[in-house]
């Protein structure tokens, strides 16, 4: 392949429109040629909106026809796993929009057909929110500043109260959704960065708002309120509370505990303490070590042979759905579950 590369947008959601296709579009050499939504009408609208040439009726005309060389996937996840074996085998590079899937079994799936096609850029975009921090708490970390990690506490609760008018949302329906619940994957995706992956969880949940109106009334068994303790493989604990039902004083926050300190990572701010330290101050963190969001370029990147796709592997993405499955197995089954499961 030359340095050119022509891209196909499978389902052009939100992030897709707000990043991945200025994000493409900044990139010297990259063209956007062809778009399939979910009907040709809504394709065209976006086609339009961004200029890009070709609307296909169906995803799958995209993927078999020959103007692209990659695509990108930014539909709900219950197509994830179909859209990108179908691209890979068609020897499409993809890029594929969070959740990886609708569950782990799925994921695997994907995983393995990329791993059959070694010569394809197989990349799911990553949690967002901490990778400014990322790199200064890694360092932290290798450098002992927390000693012995004992305990993770994570909470992602909004500071206002449920609004019970709102509409029925996608991501409340398990057949679009799949298993993923609220931002647990978000979460779980970035705490695996810091400290590694879990080995066995123990979750509660709850829907507390079980009906709302869609043009009628539709109902769900998504927790809109999760509790889950696991045992991570570093040999810490971690407790995660994640909700979409809490009122004023919710918080969304990350605190991993040591022996010899703590890091705090809220409003996009890293704080930490040392022994013999009474309080947190914030950390400051060097220019060349702040990340951010570089999606689009380290696609790009990977297909051209200038790097490797870091975050996020399709690896990573398996381990982050074996844990959204396995909180959900424990909720059901009201008992911990080791990872991963069988």
């Amino acid at each position: 392949m030359n340095d050119g590369i022509r891209i196909g947008i499978i389902g052009a959601g939100a992030n897709t429109k707000l990043r991945h296709i200025p994000g493409l579009k900044k990139i010297d050499g990259v063209e956007i040629v062809a778009v399939a939504n979910r009907s040709r009408e809504s394709g065209q609208k976006v086609a339009d909106e961004f200029g890009i040439g070709r609307v296909y009726d169906h995803w799958t005309e995209l993927v078999a026809g020959a103007d692209a060389d990659a695509v990108v996937i930014g539909t709900w996840p219950y197509l994830h796993r179909a859209a990108t074996v179908a691209a890979l085998k068609a020897g499409k590079h993809v890029l594929c929009e969070a959740r990886m899937a609708a569950d782990s079994r799925e994921a695997k799936e994907m995983l393995r057909v990329s791993l059959e096609h070694p010569e394809l850029v197989a990349q799911i975009v990553p949690s967002p929110m901490t990778l400014g921090v990322d790199a200064a708490i890694q360092r932290l970390i290798g450098d002992g500043y927390l000693g012995d990690i004992v305990s993770l506490e994570v909470r992602g609760n909004p500071d206002t109260f449920v609004d019970l008018s709102r509409p029925f949302h996608w991501r409340e329906n398990r057949e679009y959704s799949g298993n993923n619940i609220l931002t647990l994957g978000i979460w779980y995706e970035a705490v695996m960065r810091w400290v590694g992956p879990a080995i066995k969880v123990s979750a509660m949940g709850k829907t507390f708002i079980p009906m709302r109106g869609d043009g009628g009334i539709r109902t769900t068994d998504v927790p809109d309120h999760v509790d889950v303790t696991a045992e991570m493989a570093c040999g810490a604990q971690m407790h995660m509370q994640l909700s979409g039902v809490t009122g004023v004083g919710g918080t969304t926050e990350a605190y991993v505990f040591g022996t010899e300190g703590t890091l705090l990572f809220a409003s996009g701010k890293l704080y930490g303490a040392k022994r013999g330290q009474e309080k947190l101050s914030e950390i400051s963190i060097a220019e060349n070590e702040i990340g951010g969001w570089r999606v689009e370029e380290e696609f790009i990147g990977a297909i051209r042979g200038k790097e490797k796709v870091k975050l996020t592997d399709f690896a990573a993405g398996v381990r982050y759905m074996e844990f959204v499955d396995g909180v959900n197995h424990s909720i059901k089954l009201g008992k911990g579950v080791s990872l991963p499961m069988e």
